[in-house]
């Protein structure tokens, strides 16, 4: 029998640079059965596999109604169903994944004489699997509405490659499991370099599990979140934890651009950019790194160009670190005679918000010191 995989983020999304797990996993399942699989990257001669599994994890990856009704596929994936996606049996859902499903779509990247490892190191070195899965937080932009708790759901062994020389962990909310403890210690003894790349809730932080985390071979930056503003004194409370054992650049997600309350008016769009503002300045004066992530309704927004102007700020490290967003936008407009877009969308702020402007576009991360 001939199987047909198909990413469809790979295929539908530029730049995509993260193999799917599911299609992973389905590859090994097959293959072990003895069938011929094989990657498929575009959608043309269907027809002629057996069974074509196509398995998306974004809800804006385009593909066409047409194929999805073909007899010989099946797909799935929070791409497709969202919070609504059906479970892999559980033969394929714990089976090792096929970590050289990959392998000739990823030489011929490399072989183009743009192609770089780095891009492609998930590809490569990781092993990557869940240790835990769910989330009792329940919040309102996020695909896991199903779960009210943390569980364990494989061991290490079921995914880990021991020729890959680091390990990928996608867990939802891994310090919310109640045995987050024996797995981050087994996780220690492997003496491996491994990241969770969903990043780790903040809000669970104490001073045990910051002495055990911050102590590991840890393989990048440590993620946290700070969604709400609302959580602004807790969060706080936990930086300080954070800064008793570790002095590193922490990276937090900063998701922006999201009415609660559903109202998503003018009121609601600058009462975000002063929130998010508000995360930022904590993240800074405790040397923390802001990564802006939008909603994506915030193109719905009249100040969508400063959230534009956020994102491109916070999430290059070199320059947030270096730069106000004045001196961000007045660099900017160096490269052209005419007023650039960031310092359009810096001067509508400054006309419409001038409390706004005058309390934060001047601040600067180099400004505050290391929190002893």
């Amino acid at each position: 029998m001939n199987v047909a995989i198909i990413d469809a983020d790979l295929v539908g999304r530029k730049k995509h640079r993260f193999p799917n797990l599911v299609c992973m996993k389905l590859s090994a399942y097959y293959k072990e059965l003895g069938y011929q699989v094989v990657l498929k990257t575009d959608y043309s001669e269907l027809e002629q596999f057996d069974k074509v599994f196509i398995s998306k994890v974004f809800t804006d990856t385009p593909i066409e109604e047409s194929i999805l009704s073909m007899p010989n596929v099946e797909y799935g994936g929070t791409g497709f169903f969202y919070d609504k996606a059906p479970k892999l049996p559980s033969a394929i859902e714990h089976h090792m994944p096929d970590y050289h499903l990959y392998d000739d779509w990823v030489q011929k990247q490399l072989d183009d004489k743009n192609g770089k490892r780095i891009d492609y190191r998930y590809y490569l070195d990781y092993s990557i699997g869940f240790l835990t899965r769910g989330c009792f937080r329940h919040c309102e932009f996020c695909v896991n509405q199903n779960y009210n708790m943390v569980s364990k759901h494989s061991p290490i062994s079921e995914f880990y490659d021991p020729t890959r020389k680091k390990l990928c962990l996608l867990d939802d909310n891994f310090l919310g499991c109640k045995y987050w403890k024996e797995m981050l210690l087994e996780l220690q003894s492997m003496n491996i370099p491994f990241q969770f790349k969903q990043g780790l809730d903040e809000r669970l932080l104490t001073d045990e599990k910051c002495k055990i985390l911050f102590s590991s071979k840890y393989d990048g930056d440590y993620i946290f979140a700070f969604d709400n503003v609302a959580d602004y004194d807790l969060i706080e409370s936990k930086l300080k934890i954070i800064r008793k054992y570790s002095d590193k650049v922490i990276k937090f997600y900063t998701f922006c651009g999201f009415d609660r309350n559903d109202k998503w008016d003018n009121e609601f769009w600058k009462q975000d950019l002063w929130d998010i503002w508000k995360r930022i300045e904590l993240l800074m004066k405790y040397q923390c790194m802001p990564y802006v992530m939008r909603f994506n309704r915030y193109i719905e927004s009249p100040y969508k160009g400063m959230y534009i102007n956020l994102a491109n700020w916070c999430n290059m490290p070199n320059l947030f670190k270096k730069m106000s967003m004045n001196e961000f936008c007045q660099v900017r407009q160096q490269r052209t005679i005419t007023e650039c877009a960031p310092m359009r969308y810096l001067r509508q702020v400054k006309e419409d918000i001038p409390e706004l402007a005058e309390k934060y576009f001047d601040m600067k991360f180099s400004d505050f010191k290391k929190n002893e």
